[in-house]
């Protein structure tokens, strides 16, 4: 989707090309909801080495690209944090991403999500108005955010929904993906839930176990989880759920291809129950497993399991 190359001419800065002895540096976007903890994944990246700038004006990020590129590789990495503060603004954004994209510069985009709720919170917490508010409420300006950032949100590599993690656990998420000093070529995070608390935002696929009987109602399993060896040999024992693991690896691997040939770096499949401790943990191991077996680097979260 976004592939990268050393000989570069950026629109907007000129006719200079970018010499091919000059290494285009790595480009990533952080934006997303205000209060969805932007700052905290650029703080994150910035202590493993990546430049920082925080509200660059979109029609810039093309020229700090170059001058990374001229940098003799003192700048490799850089990371642009940029929030909307306006159509306008978000319009520049678009623009300035098109001329990347003709460039040819290799760019992800992480976009950082939360609820409604979990933003109200934040911002009557800290007694901040909405960027966008005006004079309405908070829940106008979140509502207005939405809006401008549809499209980027749709566009981009690496959702995260910040809604229920604390500072730390945002930071281990961006660890997850962005530390280390070879990049795979695929990330995927697998996720057990519980439908009853909602679908995860930021997943890319979803699976649901909910066809498979619940061992919530076999008295000696209620209190045990998937991860537990006689919990996973009732799931896998049932009729149909070791074919479909089988064919749903399958065509976990003929998607993941596609996602590499498209340049998507980040993918996270969600796997479902009615409670999120039993079958969707049971299963969200196994394809973790195999995702693992097939050159897939794996992050396996279980979001649910401890709730009562």
């Amino acid at each position: 989707m976004h592939r990268g190359v050393n000989d570069v001419t950026v629109a907007g800065t000129g006719d200079s090309t970018t010499p091919e002895s000059e290494q285009v540096p790595e480009l990533v976007i952080i934006s997303g909801m205000s209060g969805a903890g932007r700052s905290t994944a650029a703080k994150c990246l910035e202590d493993l080495g990546w430049f920082v700038v925080d509200n660059l004006p979109p029609s810039l990020i093309p020229t700090m690209v170059e001058l990374g590129a001229r940098s003799q590789g003192a700048v490799a990495r850089i990371a642009v944090v940029v929030d909307v503060r306006g159509r306008r603004f978000f319009d520049n954004l678009v623009a300035a991403l098109a001329d990347l994209d003709q460039a040819g510069v290799q760019r992800r985009t992480v976009f950082l999500e939360a609820s409604d709720d979990a933003l109200v919170r934040r911002f009557e917490s800290v007694r901040r108005p909405h960027p966008l508010q005006g004079d309405g409420r908070i829940t106008d300006g979140i509502e207005k955010e939405r809006d401008l950032l549809r499209e980027l949100r749709g566009d981009a590599d690496l959702v995260i929904d910040t809604s229920a993690l604390n500072v730390h656990e945002l930071r281990a998420k961006m660890d997850a993906q962005f530390a280390g000093e070879d990049e795979p070529e695929l990330r995927a995070t697998v996720m057990s839930f519980g439908y009853k608390y909602g679908l995860p935002v930021d997943a890319d696929l979803v699976v649901d176990c909910r066809f498979l009987p619940n061992p919530h109602w076999v008295p000696e399993l209620r209190n045990h989880t998937g991860q537990d060896e006689e919990v996973a040999k009732f799931v896998f024992e049932q009729p149909g759920a070791q074919e479909f693991l089988d064919r749903y690896t399958d065509l976990l691997q003929l998607i993941a291809a596609g996602y590499r040939r498209e340049g998507k770096r980040y993918v996270t499949l969600a796997v479902g129950c009615t409670g999120g401790k039993h079958r969707s943990v049971a299963v969200a191991e196994r394809l973790a497993q195999r995702l693992g077996a097939h050159g897939v680097e794996t992050v396996l979260v279980h979001r649910d399991m401890g709730r009562e």
